[in-house]
């Protein structure tokens, strides 16, 4: 009886009359009405489209007849004629394989080098070059719709690559040494042998089928997304096949290129590249006044520079020079310079034909007089001709070491103007070459307005150093620290208007030491510069040194030894006091 009462009690406390509870369950009833109707269009419209025919497409090839791909990525271009005549556009491949592929429009020649090779194909003509010495091609390179297209078959052999061309779509699929590819092949269905399953365009049931593909087929797998391998045919065909329709059967490598072992360059066993500038201006030296130079494996004399915009070199060197180096066990790379003339570079730089020409005497030189290697020094070049250098370095260096010699290039800081450091490409140069000697000087130039160390220590190391090996990448064990023999006196004395005026000269080592000691100075040391300093006052003006010395060299010799590099080159022989080579040496020890 209690709970009858307490039912009848919610029932009286109704607020809204029972005609209200009506007609929200009629708009209720409405609601479910509507809902089955949509759901019932919805089946409709699903056993229609269900019920419609799946939908075939052709693969979006935008019109080339025979499409090229690497890694089911299609290329930008297609590909010429077939089988062995089969070319490729020059620009794909320079995406794809190597950006120094180059086409040279003066010469109509397409030029390709490595480690150990340059090659030059004209277009139209059969017979390349490969080392300056005559390859006869089967098909040649050629210029159609305003590419340039060059034949396959050789390429693939220099760098390596390996082609599969479909003999009816006419698609061609690219492999390059060392790639791994991940293989499928397409499930059996024992029961229904006739079983197709399909590629679709893209991840999706519904998508549009690109092929029906039988059981068994075998297929590339270029990746996954949503339950679908993307994958590709042999037929060039790429699209989307469920998970389930695909069977992983392994991996496979493509072989390496064969190319002989690179040789490792010279360098001194156990110790550090000491390198010795030997600055010949009108003739050699005398060797017989050349003291002993504790430590020093290698000597640089400036004999080889360019003579005028065809390529033709003038030719200093000296047998007797070499002899004496051979006696005393010195290793001879001589420096090969621009004149640092920008306009005769420009010109001489400017075809494939005028660097060969350059190339050439290089090579009959180093024969003519044993050498054991060349140290190219190029100085105030256009910035317009940044490639065309670094293309001749490319071009000379497989040329040089097929000689057996060294190939090493000068470097300032990465600082300045244009024709003075922003014209070197200091990675692709570090890449051909086998040293990299970074010129760490002048911080303050004979000319500069402001007077100052040549060199100081900081600067040294993060101008010189530093910021070659962390911004430009290149390995410690081709960096060679250049460091100067010589020091700047500055004279800074006011002029009439009462502005300080600031002029220097070069002196050497020597000098400096006679001076303090006719003048009885005393110098000191400066911790934030690394070096010892004098300054004194005559004739009206301040003159001031920062001293190149025993304590300089040792600082850097010890930052050498900081970021174990290759070793230390010095400008120049002639500048040092004797004793500064087995400080030098003294501090490139191993230490135990």
């Amino acid at each position: 009886m209690p709970h009858h009462k307490r039912f009848a009690g919610r029932a009286d406390d109704q607020s809204k009359p029972r005609g209200g509870r009506k007609r929200r369950s009629g708009c209720l009833s409405m609601s479910l009405g509507f809902l089955t109707l949509c759901l019932a269009a919805a089946a409709g419209i699903w056993h229609w489209v269900s019920s419609q025919p799946e939908q075939y497409v052709n693969p979006d090839w935008v019109g080339q007849e025979k499409p090229v791909f690497y890694r089911g990525d299609r290329l930008d271009h297609s590909a010429l004629d077939s089988g062995e005549a089969l070319k490729l556009a020059l620009t794909d491949l320079q995406k794809l394989i190597d950006p120094g592929l180059v086409y040279e429009e003066a010469s109509k020649s397409v030029i390709l080098t490595t480690k150990d090779k340059v090659i030059r194909m004209q277009t139209d003509q059969l017979t390349a070059t490969v080392n300056d010495k005559p390859f006869e091609l089967q098909y040649p390179a050629v210029v159609q719709d305003e590419d340039v297209y060059v034949p396959l078959a050789p390429i693939a052999e220099w760098y390596g690559l390996s082609w599969k061309e479909h003999n009816r779509t006419g698609a061609v699929r690219l492999f390059k040494a060392g790639d791994v590819l991940q293989k499928g092949q397409v499930r059996t269905d024992e029961n229904k042998p006739e079983r197709v399953f399909r590629l679709r365009e893209a991840p999706g049931k519904r998508e549009a089928i690109l092929a029906d593909v039988p059981q068994g087929t075998e297929l590339h797998i270029w990746g996954e997304e949503n339950g679908w391998y993307r994958v590709q045919m042999d037929n060039g065909y790429i699209g989307y096949m469920n998970k389930s329709d695909v069977v992983l059967s392994g991996t496979e490598t493509v072989p390496p290129v064969k190319t002989e072992a690179p040789k490792t360059p010279w360098k001194p066993t156990g110790g550090k590249i000491v390198m010795a500038w030997e600055h010949v201006v009108n003739k050699n030296p005398d060797t017989k006044s050349i003291p002993a130079m504790a430590g020093v494996n290698v000597v640089s004399p400036t004999w080889f520079h360019l003579k005028d915009g065809q390529g033709n070199l003038t030719n200093k060197a000296d047998p007797a020079y070499v002899q004496w180096a051979r006696g005393r066990g010195l290793q001879v790379w001589a420096l090969f310079s621009n004149s640092f003339d920008p306009a005769i570079t420009s010109e001489a730089l400017a075809t494939y034909d005028k660097r060969m020409k350059m190339i050439r005497q290089l090579v009959a030189f180093a024969q003519t007089y044993k050498l054991q290697g060349i140290n190219i020094d190029f100085e105030n070049v256009n910035l317009s001709d940044k490639d065309r250098l670094t293309q001749f370095v490319r071009e000379m260096a497989p040329l040089l070491r097929e000689q057996g010699l060294v190939v090493s290039i000068d470097v300032t800081v990465k600082d300045g103007s244009d024709n003075w450091s922003r014209f070197l490409d200091r990675p692709a140069l570090a890449e051909a070459v086998d040293y990299m000697m970074v010129m760490a000087y002048d911080e303050h130039w004979a000319s500069s307005p402001k007077s100052g160390s040549v060199s100081s220590l900081g600067w040294t190391e993060s101008k010189g150093i530093v910021q070659l090996l962390e911004e430009d990448g290149i390995p410690p064990s081709k960096l060679v620290l250049g460091v100067p023999f010589y020091t700047r006196i500055w004279t800074e004395k006011p002029d009439a208007g009462g502005k300080v005026k600031v002029s220097s000269k070069a002196v050497g080592m020597e000098t400096v030491r006679k001076l303090l000691a006719d003048k009885g100075l005393k110098p000191v040391f400066l911790p934030d510069i690394g070096q010892n300093y004098v300054e004194y006052e005559e004739n009206g003006a301040l003159n001031r040194i920062w001293i190149e010395d025993e304590v300089s060299m040792t600082a850097r010799a010890e930052l050498v030894r900081k970021y174990d590099l290759a070793g230390i080159a010095a400008w120049r022989r002639g500048f040092e006091i004797p004793d500064i080579w087995g400080v030098i040496e003294e501090t490139l020890k191993e230490k135990p």
